[in-house]
Order: C-alpha cells, then sequence, then structure tokens
C-alpha cells in the first residue's frame, strides 16, 4: 500500500469511529444499507418498455415496437421499484436533506446487480464489462443552482461508481442544463414534458458522434426528462441511448 492509499484509508477509518454508519432501515451499525435489508429489495431480473403504461416485458430490452417509433430513449435499465420503502428512504436522504452523499455506493449496488441479472452475469460467468465497453457514461444533469444547495448531482455520483465498475468512460459536462425548471416531482405527466422541453443542450457533439450512451439518472416517472436528453443527445450524433435508473416510480 503506497502512501497516499494509507492515507485515504486512515482517514476513512477515523470518520467511521467519529461518525459510525448506521442501517437506514434497520439501524445495525456497520452501513447506510446493511445486507439484510438489502436482501429485502426485490431487483427486477427483467427488462420491461419505459414507456407502456401497463409492464411490458421486452426480450431485447428495448423500448416495445409500437413505443419506439415516436421515442428516442432505446432502453431501459431499472433496478427496483421506488414503491419499495427501504428504496423510497435511501433516494430520499440521498437527493433531499440531510443529502447523504454515501449512499451512492449503495444505491449503485443495486443497478449493478440488476445489470448482472439481466445480462445473465451471474448464472452463465458472462463478462458483463464486454458487454457495456463499448458504451459513454453521462449523466442528467442539475441546474447549477440545484447543485449549490445540495452539494452534488445524485445522478454523476452514481454514473461514477457505474463508470469505475463497468470500466467505461464517464463524460460529465456533455449534457448541460441550461434554464430553471419546476420540481418534476410537482407535475403531471403533460406539465413534466413542457416543462423540460429545451432545457438541456449537448456541449461536445464530437465525443458523442456514433455512439452508445448509458443516460444515468436516479428515478424513471414519465421519462420525460430521460426522453428529452435521449433527444438531444441523438440529435448531436449518438447512435443509441440507453436510461439507467435505480428506481422506476
Amino acid at each position: 500500500m503506497n502512501l497516499k492509499d494509507f492515507l485515504f484509508y486512515s482517514k476513512e477509518f477515523i470518520l467511521d469511529i467519529l461518525f459510525p454508519k448506521f442501517c437506514l432501515n434497520c439501524k445495525k451499525e456497520g452501513s447506510y444499507l446493511c445486507s439484510d435489508c438489502f436482501s429485502l429489495i426485490d431487483i427486477s431480473d427483467r427488462i420491461y418498455c419505459p414507456f407502456c403504461k401497463y409492464p411490458k416485458i421486452v426480450l431485447d430490452k428495448r423500448t416495445c415496437k409500437s413505443c419506439r417509433k415516436t421515442k428516442k430513449l432505446d432502453g431501459l435499465y431499472c433496478a427496483t421499484s421506488y414503491n419499495n420503502f427501504i428504496v423510497k428512504n435511501l433516494i430520499n436522504k440521498y437527493k433531499y436533506e440531510p443529502f447523504i452523499k454515501e449512499l451512492k455506493t449503495p444505491l449503485s449496488l443495486l443497478i449493478i446487480y440488476h445489470l448482472l441479472i439481466v445480462n445473465n452475469s451471474i448464472s452463465e460467468n458472462i463478462n458483463i464489462k464486454e458487454i457495456f465497453k463499448d458504451f459513454l457514461i453521462i449523466p442528467i444533469p442539475l441546474s447549477k443552482k440545484k447543485i449549490k444547495r445540495r452539494g452534488f448531482n445524485q445522478s454523476e455520483e452514481i454514473a461514477k461508481e457505474l463508470s469505475n465498475f463497468l470500466q467505461t468512460s464517464l463524460i460529465n459536462n456533455c449534457l448541460l442544463k441550461i434554464k430553471e425548471t419546476f420540481p418534476q416531482a410537482q407535475l403531471k405527466e403533460k406539465e413534466r414534458e413542457e416543462n423540460i422541453k429545451n432545457v438541456f443542450i449537448c456541449n461536445m457533439p464530437e465525443k458523442i458522434k456514433n455512439r452508445k450512451i448509458l443516460l444515468i439518472d436516479d428515478v424513471f416517472t414519465t421519462g420525460s426528462t430521460m426522453e428529452e436528453c435521449a433527444k438531444v443527445l441523438k440529435k448531436s450524433g449518438a447512435k443509441e441511448v440507453w436510461g439507467v435508473v435505480i428506481a422506476r416510480g
């Protein structure tokens, strides 16, 4: 172990002593999500069309044939349901006060486990890194006002974790949010579409031309934000855009 690693782990050790972590569900000391509570979360082993009103399984992992005629998002990897009380609690404490940035790790693990399952990388020993080696990872951007208030972009932190695991390139600031918007959670579906329209731009079209993209966000509800970003990325030359989220609302 070199000096840099030693200092990092020494710092982490001291912080754990001074500020011990407790499972946000059962209060067991050690981590924000213990293994017992992790097992209470149902990780999806299927891919569903993100835009169908009623869940429709798609074997090719894309949007269904009817939706792909009108939608730019090619498909959605969604780890679990936002209706799970443990998942909802974790995401709320990550995105809203107390803004626990360290929750990026257990939340990312939910996505990683989902990716392993749906790509048969557990039972058939498939190399998950090979599957996504040609992809670029891009997080959904936040406005400067939100980043200043929260201190971090929750989607970007998840993207960093996934990039490290998949060994796939992460591009920050490729997508920019150029306008302030109302909180999507407070709006109905049509209002969400209007609220998010024309608020994103692609800052680096040369880096994404003819590339496949994993677009990272936390929660997928109506899909308005992710679809708008997919439109911008494809207009700027992206070949495919796949959504990746923790949960579906």
